[in-house]
């Protein structure tokens, strides 16, 4: 087994003796976060096993979760060709960024390229677009692990006006209740072959079934392997 130092020894810190740190979902390989690392705070992440950071703004070590509960545990360290860089998988506890969002890259940026609106009508680029969207969301399964993930969070830290929170203090009565009720509504659009109602309904029952599932720490993964198990 490696020792401490010598991993600290492989690594290439920049000229302020730090180095970016990539955090990244074990399990779905999202990339969660980007933050620095000086030599003190990788050498309590090695030991600790949790994340341990250096603020640059606070010049000072910050473990992750520290005061909302939201830590990361270590899995796997991959370091770059360089050695300059760090990628961190972990097993994420809530969410990782601040905002309530699972991950901190959660902006999306659109730009196409001039070259690209030359070739194109106007038309034809919407067009193109909206397949684009529509594609991206087809293989997007990512908002069901990201819903989860807020789920979790809601668990640790209670807020008042969260309806998530108030189905998670009731998941005896309520909860079942609400998703007997969305249930019901998506009979009642099947019945009636309305296509929007029953998108809009189904979202409603997964909705309140993820709460249900959140309520006693079973996994979306949990409910795909068994899915897969019955495939076979």
């Amino acid at each position: 087994m490696i020792e401490k130092n010598e991993i600290l020894n492989q690594i290439k810190f920049n000229p302020e003796g730090l180095i970016p740190v990539i955090i990244q979902d074990e399990k779905t390989r999202q990339v969660l976060m980007l933050a620095y690392m000086n030599r003190e705070s990788l050498e309590k992440t090695l030991i600790e096993g949790k994340t341990c950071f250096y603020s640059r703004s606070r010049k000072k070590l910050w473990f992750k979760g520290e005061h909302s509960g939201n830590t990361q545990t270590i899995k796997k360290y991959l370091l770059d060709c360089d050695s300059d860089t760090l990628l961190i998988l972990v097993e994420q506890k809530g969410v990782a960024c601040h905002t309530g969002n699972y991950s901190c890259f959660f902006k999306e940026i659109e730009f196409v390229p001039s070259s690209f609106l030359e070739k194109k009508s106007l038309k034809s680029l919407r067009n193109s677009e909206e397949k684009g969207k529509d594609s991206k969301i087809e293989i997007e399964s990512e908002i069901i692990n990201e819903l989860y993930q807020i789920i979790q969070d809601r668990k640790l830290n209670y807020k008042s006006d969260s309806y998530v929170c108030k189905l998670l203090a009731r998941s005896s009565d309520l909860l079942p209740k609400k998703i007997g009720e969305e249930a019901a509504e998506v009979i009642i659009a099947l019945k009636d072959k309305e296509r929007k109602s029953i998108i809009c309904e189904v979202a409603d029952l997964w909705f309140h079934t993820l709460v249900a599932l959140g309520s006693f720490d079973i996994t979306p993964l949990d409910i795909f392997k068994e899915l897969r198990k019955r495939r076979k």
